[in-house]
């Protein structure tokens, strides 16, 4: 299983400030990955400020993706890469347009489906 995660809309989902420090946000985002209780990789995709937050490339079940343009597109292309290779793909975002761009490559779920699990 894969897990591709749309850490804007992961962080945006939560009101704590992460709007003044958006790499601080991506930081914590990636150390709770690392530990969440969930099965499979997991690739979480940056953009803009926050891709400075988290160096870019795999650290144990956790792959960090900075995206070279908008995070959508690479958020679709993650997914589709993880599908095309016989993964069961889930992608996590509220972001309904992003939702039906991926459908042909797994399922979505929201946000707070991951933050229940981070701890």
């Amino acid at each position: 299983m894969v897990l591709v995660v749309d850490g804007a809309n992961v962080v945006g989902a939560r009101a704590d400030g992460w709007w003044k420090d958006r790499a601080g946000a991506a930081r914590r985002l990636h150390e709770q990955l690392m530990t969440a209780d969930v099965e499979g990789d997991i690739v979480l995709v940056l953009e803009g400020e926050a891709k400075s937050g988290v160096r870019a490339g795999r650290d144990g079940h956790v792959t960090v993706v900075h995206a070279p343009k908008d995070g959508d597109s690479e958020i679709v292309r993650q997914a589709h890469k993880a599908a095309d290779a016989g993964d069961d793909v889930t992608v996590v975002t509220a972001d309904r347009l992003l939702a039906v761009r991926v459908a042909k490559a797994g399922r979505t779920v929201g946000p707070t489906w991951l933050l229940d699990r981070l701890g």
